[in-house]
C-alpha cells in the first residue's frame, strides 16, 4: 500500500512527501540512481551517485544542474537543483532568483515488511512559486488536487518508477 503526504514543515519552502513501498530500499536505491530508470519518473539525466559528481536533467525550457550532496546507498540521496539561466534571461539577473534553486533529498528506511519507506523532501522549492506550476514546468508531473485540502499530489508516484527496476 502507498501512502503519501505532505508533511507541514518547519521550512516553510519545503515540499514533502512520504510513501510506503513494497519495493526494498536496494530496488528505490537502483531506481533514484541509475540515469535510465530516474529518467522514467523525471526528466533525461546523467546522474552519478557519488558525493561532488555533477548532472543535469534535460528540462523542458533549460536543463536542470545538479551536484551531488550527500550520497549514502540505500539510506540518503541529496542533490542540489538549479534551473541553468538561458541566453538572453534578461527577467533574472540573478540565477538564486530562480524558484528552482534548491536542494532535493530522499532518505529511504526498510519497513519491518522488507520494504521501503521513501521519503523526499524538495527545500526551496515553493519559494517563489504555486509548487504545482513549478513542478510542472520542471517535469516533475505534479499536479494540485483543487478540491480537496489544495496540497500538491504526485501524479506518477515512485511505483511507476520501481516497475523498470
Amino acid at each position: 500500500m502507498t501512502h503519501e503526504s505532505q508533511s507541514n514543515s518547519t521550512d516553510a519552502d519545503a515540499l514533502e512527501f512520504e510513501y510506503d513501498l513494497a519495493e526494498p530500499p536496494e530496488k528505490v536505491w537502483r531506481t533514484l540512481t541509475v540515469p535510465e530508470l530516474l529518467a522514467a519518473w523525471m526528466m533525461p539525466n546523467d546522474i552519478s551517485p557519488e558525493i561532488g559528481n555533477r548532472f543535469a536533467f534535460a528540462g523542458p525550457n533549460a536543463p536542470i544542474e545538479c551536484e551531488i550532496l550527500d550520497a549514502e546507498p540505500e539510506r540518503l540521496l541529496r542533490y542540489s537543483w538549479r534551473e541553468r539561466l538561458q541566453p538572453g534571461d534578461a527577467a533574472r539577473q540573478d540565477p538564486l532568483d530562480s524558484p528552482l534553486d534548491s536542494i532535493v533529498t530522499f532518505t529511504l528506511a526498510r519497513t519491518v515488511s522488507g520494504g521501503t519507506h521513501l521519503r523526499i523532501v524538495h527545500d526551496g522549492f515553493a519559494r517563489m512559486t504555486v509548487p504545482a506550476v513549478a513542478m510542472a514546468g520542471a517535469s516533475c508531473r505534479l499536479s494540485l488536487d483543487a478540491t480537496a485540502s489544495r496540497k500538491p499530489i504526485a501524479a506518477n508516484t515512485p511505483r511507476l518508477l520501481l516497475l523498470a527496476a
